[in-house]
């Protein structure tokens, strides 16, 4: 008997093949789902008048926050799950993962001078 085939039936080194790029593909959909249901119910949202016009400010509008709070919660959820179902191994790695990476997406987003600008107007009274 070869060395070859005392080998054969050892998998006990081999893992499952490594997927990169679903593996990203995977995280980014989950990414791109909350980002799709937040902004859309934020625009419902905008055009059911609960939320004031864009670029109005949000003072006084506590209710609405809380409930853009919860909404956006039950999405970041939604999309960990989604991204650990279509996970090709390791779900809570991939969960993991695309809570970091929307975590840094924030803190970039919130952090770039611009963005600071654009956000609601302050209350001048």
């Amino acid at each position: 008997m070869t060395e070859q085939e005392i080998n054969a039936g050892d998998n006990s080194e081999i893992g499952p093949p490594r997927r990169i790029g679903r593996s990203m593909g995977v995280v980014l959909a989950g990414m791109c789902a909350g980002i799709i249901l937040s902004l859309a119910s934020d625009e419902l949202l905008h055009l059911a008048r609960v939320f004031p016009p864009w670029g109005d400010s949000m003072v006084g509008f506590d209710g609405p926050l809380l409930l853009a709070t919860i909404y956006r919660t039950i999405y970041i959820i939604a999309s960990s799950y989604l991204t650990a179902r279509l996970a090709p191994n390791r779900p809570m790695l991939h969960a993991l993962a695309g809570g970091v990476a929307g975590r840094i997406g924030i803190r970039s987003r919130s952090s770039y001078p611009p963005y600071h600008q654009l956000g609601p107007a302050a209350s001048s009274a």
